[in-house]
């Protein structure tokens, strides 16, 4: 039915981008797959539309929903570096640098151990599945080769001949022969049926590095080697083609195009003519690696650390995406499955395999993570929910009022901020307060009324440079918060209301409700501490010092974001019910990482990014008022 529907492509890569994104939910939490995975997908997408109905009555998001699928990733951790990768259809085959030598079988789209395949006797460092899929070739350090029935796990042949480690296999189209080529400088093309070597190849000076069967000329391969050479071969060991440089080469899976590395440099060509498509370059590091996607749009290339994607059909082929591991990369290949031609896997020495899925176009990327042109770092946001608006205000000095339940901007403009700063509503007036410091200058608060375009205080004077600035929630007190000590001011009108000073370690800022104010810190606390160490102070008792409170906020809003989310996160975060301590949402990394500031009033979370961008999302149905 879907076949017919035409929309088994788009069921496979909506399902494929779902399990990446939320895979941790989908272990953990199932349920949530309903509260937070499906509110969150981009709103062109199948499955979107699919569930429109059953997201009513759900975390709303007003501003913030991507339109396309951007990339993403899930890796699989190894207790082994994994040096080589072979894709059919749903099974990655990998090869480990363990002392057990074997190659592990996973489910591509949930990365689970299907199987072990136990026979070779050094490490593996050539995989190749067969057209079909139905066998699997490999090559290793013990100087063999083997083919493998997938099915079974059992090893059907085992070739022998290499005098050193077998480097680079490839099976023919019709499953007739095998070529392998090794450190010993031969290359062997072995019948699978007899199980015979009937033609060595002794043609290139220097170890070979790549051999690979043409998916247009059954009876044709390729050689490269670190002589610096590509060569071409019929099956009785005859060039067929003059010699060219590189050092890896592979063809496009319909054999249209070849693509070779040669140092920093990846040459695409048509591979029939040899003409010229398009030279790439990396700025650094040698290619090491190459792929085509299975709609041979797009080619892949790894050099150190680095994927590189080109788009090659496009009339001027270029660089859509760079992807970074934090080891080197020992092999990459995409999917050969059109249904998930967006895939790519990738194996590195930080010991993970990372499965990669994007949307039709690599170059596409949620609109929270990518930074729009000319956008700056949102620097403070806050929300008045009975005014329906929330504000934001960036680096650059722009300030944005946003509609609370349509997401569009209302108003913009520059302030004259600079600093640590923060906005809100007061009484029907956007009341900017920024702190200003210079080196070798007393640095002072100042409050503008945005309307008036006017300073109305300037308060303070220290010499210290401001780690936070927030104005209380009834819009009545700003506090200042410097190296070891919380300052506040009444906003109305500028009277000094008081200081505390504070030991111990560094905070990151203030939590403030009310008039009461507590130190926040990014990490756990380091230092030791005791009642008599408060951490929270009331300001809002007038005519007396700052009075100590309990080091835990007793009056905490609805809602908590766990693992750092409000402060350039680096991962997944959970949203929580302080109340019940119970998970209400999650939020994904695409949707935290790189956050910077975030403000709650209860109905609302607004989150700003790095990228410029600001997420607004709606609780109302979750905690009506």
């Amino acid at each position: 039915m879907f076949v017919q529907a035409g929309i088994s492509t788009k069921w496979a890569n909506n399902s494929q981008h779902f399990i990446l994104e939320y895979f941790d939910i989908i272990h953990n939490s199932p349920s949530h797959i309903y509260h937070s995975a499906l509110p969150l997908y981009p709103s062109t997408s199948w499955l979107h539309e699919c569930y429109s109905t059953e997201l009513l009555q759900e975390v709303k998001v007003v501003k913030g929903l991507p339109v396309e699928w951007g990339t993403y990733s899930h890796a699989v951790s190894f207790s082994f570096v994994p040096q080589v990768l072979a894709y059919w259809n749903n099974k990655i085959a990998i090869g480990l640098q363990s002392h057990h030598h074997n190659i592990i079988i996973l489910d591509a789209t949930m990365g689970n151990q299907i199987s072990v395949l136990s026979s070779h006797t050094n490490w593996v460092r050539s995989l190749i599945f067969s057209p079909d899929g139905a066998f699997l070739v490999s090559g290793g350090d013990d100087k063999t080769i083997k083919l493998w029935d997938v099915q079974t796990g059992g090893v059907v042949m085992t070739f022998y001949g290499h005098t050193s480690s077998v480097t680079s296999v490839s099976i023919s189209p019709d499953n007739a022969t095998i070529v392998s080529g090794s450190w010993d400088g031969i290359i062997c093309i072995w019948g699978i049926q007899s199980g015979e070597c009937y033609q060595i190849i002794k043609s290139h000076n220097h170890k070979v590095t790549t051999v690979c069967f043409s998916p247009a000329h059954p009876q044709h391969f390729v050689s490269a080697s670190e002589d610096g050479t590509v060569r071409h071969w019929d099956l009785h060991g005859h060039q067929i083609k003059p010699t060219h440089g590189g050092h890896y080469i592979i063809f496009s899976p319909n054999g249209t195009y070849s693509v070779s590395c040669e140092g920093t440099v990846v040459t695409v060509q048509i591979s029939a003519s040899g003409k010229l498509m398009a030279k790439f370059h990396s700025p650094a590091a040698d290619f090491n690696y190459c792929c085509f996607s299975p709609n041979e749009q797009f080619v892949a290339g790894a050099a150190g650390g680095t994927i590189y994607i080109w788009d090659i059909a496009s009339p001027d082929p270029h660089l859509v995406r760079t992807i970074v591991h934090s080891g080197f990369i020992n092999s990459l290949t995409f999917s050969s499955s059109d249904i998930f031609s967006s895939s790519l896997v990738s194996a590195s020495n930080d010991k993970t395999v990372k499965f990669w899925q994007s949307g039709t176009n690599w170059s596409t990327d949620p609109v929270i993570t990518s930074p729009t042109p000319g956008s700056a770092p949102i620097e403070s946001v806050s929300v008045q929910a009975d005014d329906g608006i929330a504000i934001s205000s960036d680096s650059a000095g722009v300030v944005k009022k946003w509609d609370l339940s349509t997401g569009l901007c209302k108003a913009s403009f520059v302030s004259p901020a600079k600093g640590k700063r923060d906005i809100q509503l007061i009484d029907g007036r956007l009341i900017i307060v920024w702190y200003d410091w210079k080196i070798g200058a007393p640095g002072k608060v100042h409050i503008w009324d945005v309307e008036k375009e006017e300073i109305i205080w300037m308060l303070g004077q220290s010499w210290s440079r401001a780690l936070d600035l927030k104005i209380s929630g009834d819009g009545s007190k700003v506090f200042l918060l410097n190296h070891q000590s919380i300052q506040a001011w009444n906003i109305s009108t500028g009277e000094y209301i008081g200081e505390v000073k504070f030991k111990g370690q560094q905070p990151q800022g203030l939590t403030v409700y009310g008039s009461r104010v507590w130190l926040s810190y990014l990490a756990p606390i380091t230092y030791a501490y005791s009642d008599s160490d408060p951490l929270g102070w009331d300001f809002g008792i007038s005519g007396c010092s700052p009075i100590p409170l309990s080091n835990t906020p007793p009056d905490r809003p609805h809602f908590n974001l766990v693992d750092g989310a409000a402060q350039n996160c680096v991962g997944s975060s959970w949203i929580e019910d302080t109340a019940t301590k119970q998970p209400v949402f999650y939020l994904p990394k695409r949707f935290t990482e790189n956050s910077k500031v975030s403000c709650w009033d209860k109905q609302y979370l607004v989150i700003g990014h790095n990228s410029g961008e600001v997420l607004i999302l709606d609780f109302s149905h979750i905690y009506p008022k």
